[in-house]
């Protein structure tokens, strides 16, 4: 396997000497062998960038352009990423061990998409409009919100990314962007894209760091605006910092998400639909996964069997193989987080219809089996708690309405699915899942419409022109009664 190396940080438009000798070492979750090393960033990296960011937003031409001007900026960008699709994708399954199908598709792809659809955006966006004030004429304008840091989760580096940077350059916005320190590998080929693209300098800038040095960038007097993914937990001590300091910012956390099985659903075409996003997609390591899976009690048994034989059937293996459909966990630390919950499940008394180990052959890696729970009571901790690997737990309802109740009775409210033969039926139940995100008789994420969470799944929404606006300011402006708007 490759070894990638960066000796630099990209601050400021230039690769630039960290203020020290800290690194960051990249491990493969597949082998456990060393695959790259970037500068692990300080304080003091912090503060320089920060200062690029700042210098780009007060006195550079980013946010005095219009947004068609921008646009066209960020349509180099994605050429220049265009041309680098392959080698992001390998960059990513060999730091975080995505199955390469997957990267292709989910993680650099789906970014593409996402920054198309944003680099169009800032074309046509209203940025201002004339309002009749009640004296005189009322201009209101989005104007950008200033400094914006974004710091990104591990699960789906350039995916998250872009979901932050394509609607914060769109409106104008400047940022530093901290990636994680478990793949901070994908981010070091953005900075190539972005020195090609001929983005004016300090207006993205990358600083590698761990969560010490990440608080740090959130209590930076600099920043503006935080926009995080990542864990409720660390949501919460960002919104804490945040709020004690009025800063904006945008939450995107965790999902327990529950599929709904109605009994006219077809099975034969419900489960093969679900399962990859229930419990495999990226090995499990996704906050919209549909980790709880709701069947009544009549066709119980029939759910559980058509799930435990398609999951059977799903390889396990060398993320870099097309035809594994799930890889390892992104490090040992989360594999002894899923292999605990594992043992949670069976001491509450759930039962392992399938994995609940190691798969066999692989005497390296981060691997854990595809495990499916049934018997499973919606007040265990497996049914709570987010697990973040490839663990289902199929629970049993009595009625639509008991359905309903289980599926809304989380702390979490970030996806869900329903599945039946009637749509109007599904769109009923949908209504009424207190979740940002829902879906009938399939797994859809658009990116023209907003995504975020209800509850202790987030603040804020990101994607569609809600996106955008996240990272704008109003501003009223009153003129005077008879002036007419040119």
């Amino acid at each position: 396997m490759m070894m990638m190396e960066s000796k630099k940080l990209f601050i400021g438009g230039e690769w630039v000497e960290p203020s020290s000798s800290a690194v960051i070492d990249v491990f493969s979750p597949h082998d456990e062998e060393r695959v790259g090393r970037v500068p692990e960033g300080r304080e003091a990296d912090v503060d320089r960038a920060v200062a690029a960011a700042r210098k780009a937003f007060d006195e550079g031409p980013w946010p005095r352009m219009s947004g068609a001007e921008r646009s066209a900026v960020m349509a180099n960008l994605g050429a220049a990423l265009q041309k680098r699709s392959a080698d992001m994708a390998t960059t990513i399954t060999m730091e975080m061990g995505s199955p390469i199908s997957f990267s292709q598709i989910g993680q650099v792809m789906a970014a593409s998409m996402v920054l198309d659809y944003f680099t169009r955006l800032a074309a046509e966006y209203p940025f201002e409009d004339v309002r009749t004030g009640m004296l005189g004429p009322a201009i209101v304008r989005g104007e950008p919100v200033g400094v914006a840091a974004c710091i990104i989760p591990w699960n789906v580096p350039e995916f998250v990314l872009m979901l932050k940077l394509g609607p914060a350059l769109a409106a104008g916005a400047t940022v530093v962007v901290k990636p994680a320190p478990e793949t901070p590998l994908d981010a070091v080929l953005l900075a190539e894209a972005i020195e090609e693209a001929g983005v004016p300098k300090g207006v993205i800038n990358i600083v590698a760091a761990g969560r010490e040095v990440g608080e740090y960038l959130v209590t930076h007097p600099g920043v503006d605006k935080v926009s995080f993914t990542g864990s409720t937990a660390v949501g919460r001590r960002i919104a804490a910092l945040c709020g004690e300091r009025l800063k904006r910012c945008t939450l995107e956390l965790g999902g327990k998400s529950a599929a709904i099985i109605l009994d006219d659903a077809d099975l034969g075409q419900a489960i093969p639909a679900l399962l990859p996003n229930s419990l495999l997609m990226n090995n499990g390591q996704a906050c919209v996964a549909q980790t709880r899976i709701l069947a009544s009690r009549k066709r119980y048994a029939e759910v559980a069997d058509a799930i435990v034989e398609m999951v059977r059937t799903m390889q396990v293996g060398d993320p870099m193989d097309p035809t594994t459909m799930c890889g390892p966990l992104v490090s040992k630390r989360q594999r002894e987080r899923v292999e605990g919950y594992i043992r949670d499940g069976r001491d509450e008394g759930a039962k392992i219809a399938l994995g609940g180990g190691r798969p066999q052959g692989f005497d390296k890696g981060w691997y854990v089996e595809p495990t499916v729970f049934v018997n499973v009571d919606n007040a265990m901790r497996i049914a709570r708690e987010e697990i973040f690997g490839p663990v289902a737990a199929i629970i049993p309802y009595d009625d639509v309405e008991d359905a309903v109740r289980i599926a809304n009775d989380s702390d979490y409210g970030l996806s869900g699915t329903v599945w039946t033969a009637d749509n109007e039926r599904g769109l009923e139940i949908a209504r009424r899942i207190r979740t940002g995100n829902y879906s009938v008789n399939n797994f859809a994420m658009d990116f023209g419409s907003p995504f975020g969470g209800f509850k202790c799944s987030g603040i804020g929404r990101e994607l569609g022109p809600e996106g955008l606006s996240a990272y704008l300011e109003s501003k009223t402006i009153h003129m005077p009664m008879g002036y007419e708007v040119k």
